[in-house]
């Protein structure tokens, strides 16, 4: 029925019994077919509907939601009418309840797939359950519980139940970090003290992660943390809160000074809990985009050319958090304190902007100015002037001269030869003639 070779990753086979009544045997296929997300949304042949044991149709939308497309199976029904048209029988309200009982044996069945097996499953159909997560509100605790992400104490995947059990006491959270790779998310900046702590970060590296994250408000009582996101504090008691006073109160100046000097490009400057080896870094916003979402939102394809929306999120200014146990940061303050006007501290500060955009995952405005302060930078370290100019190439004008002239007598020699070739082959023409 379904021309698959292969044996299924797990089945199930029950009979529903209630306010309709029906048989329906489902699995779930090895291999998804490459192209499945390029169908998503369309009508799939899937599931196939008998009724009385008489094939109906196999074209149905609403058999099954978007994101479990990849069932395949047959349901058997005594209650449906046979005496009325597919369309009819489409929006019959017994379908809707043949529906609702399916999706729940498909995710009993997930959840009963042994350990060793559902690492294959979530190989081959983690964004299915991901876009489930997202589109399916009245499931979404269900499907939460089939989550598993990549961990900063974990080899492998881990679940959002295992998570939560390994839970220091007076964490109130569910930390998080999204990017393109785990090596990336590895070096973030903003995972620096939580990783020091011996706090337990979940890695979202999928495209569709940070959307599906975003879409549950909690999970068993414990909210999300975007630890890239304002927000993020540690709870360490009232001697650490003391000692950040203490320091927003010494870096005051350099706070002020910053938001002065770089206005145009941030919304605020404030000292930072969540850095330990980085100078500093780039904050979103509690409902910005973060530098992943930035960069999934500037290479999707299918949008449109000129979207208020996205030009919005885009044109945010964004935190700079300063770490004060920097000695670059340390520095930046004796300077400032000095004399708010030094041009090598403002330079500096420039730098350090634009050094911090690209640590924090995010991409620059503008390119070459940040080319040329790197130029710049290079020169001071190699002690070469700033004001000295590469050569000029050398002109040659006397040799383009000579090679012209000879171009020009060689080419009146060939004109004179094709010439002459046309009156011979012009004699040739007479004489056969």
């Amino acid at each position: 029925m379904t021309k698959d070779t292969q044996d299924p990753l797990a089945k199930i086979h029950f009979v529903a019994e209630g306010e309709v009544t029906f048989k329906s045997l489902l699995f779930i296929p090895k291999v998804q077919p490459g192209d499945s997300f390029n169908r998503y949304g369309t009508k799939a042949d899937n599931i196939k509907l008998y009724v009385r044991r008489v094939f109906i149709t196999d074209k149905f939308t609403d058999m099954m939601p978007n994101y479990l497309s990849f069932i395949r199976g047959i349901v058997d029904s005594d209650d449906l009418p046979l005496n009325v048209s597919r369309e009819n029988l489409q929006q019959h309200k017994l379908i809707k309840v043949i529906k609702k009982k399916l999706i729940r044996k498909v995710l009993d069945m997930i959840k009963k797939i042994p350990k060793e097996d559902y690492d294959k499953f979530w190989k081959e159909y983690s964004t299915n359950i991901k876009l489930g997560v997202i589109e399916d509100a009245q499931n979404r605790a269900r499907l939460s519980k089939l989550l598993m992400f990549q961990s900063s104490t974990q080899k492998g995947f881990t679940s959002l139940a295992d998570y939560v059990s390994r839970m220091k006491p007076n964490q109130q959270y569910i930390y998080y970090i999204a990017g393109s790779s785990e090596e990336e998310v590895k070096k973030s900046p903003f995972v620096e003290r939580l990783d020091k702590k011996g706090y337990e970060v979940l890695y979202l590296t999928e495209a569709v992660d940070e959307y599906a994250i975003s879409a549950l408000p909690e999970f068993d009582g414990k909210k999300f943390q975007n630890v890239a996101k304002e927000g993020f504090t540690l709870d360490e008691g009232e001697k650490a809160k003391e000692r950040m006073e203490q320091m927003k109160t010494t870096f005051e100046p350099l706070v002020k000074w910053l938001n002065d000097i770089l206005k145009d490009h941030i919304s605020k400057a404030q000292v930072s809990e969540r850095l330990t080896d980085s100078p500093c870094a780039l904050v979103a916003s509690m409902f910005g985009w973060t530098g992943n979402m930035e960069r999934l939102a500037i290479s999707n394809a299918h949008q449109k050319t000129d979207d208020p929306q996205k030009t919005y999120y885009l044109n945010q200014k964004k935190t700079l958090e300063i770490n004060p146990r920097h000695p670059l940061i340390k520095e930046l303050l004796r300077r400032v304190e000095n004399d708010a006007n030094d041009q090598t501290a403002k330079d500096i500060a420039l730098m350090m902007f634009r050094t911090a955009t690209l640590r924090s995952g995010y991409m620059l405005r503008e390119t070459a100015s940040f080319a040329d302060s790197v130029e710049q930078l290079l020169r001071q370290t190699l002690g070469i002037s700033l004001d000295e100019a590469p050569e000029e190439e050398e002109t040659q004008e006397e040799e383009f001269t000579s090679t012209e002239t000879d171009t020009g007598s060689d080419s009146e020699k060939i004109i004179d030869m094709d010439a002459n070739e046309d009156e011979k082959n012009d004699d040739e023409e007479h004489d056969e003639l």
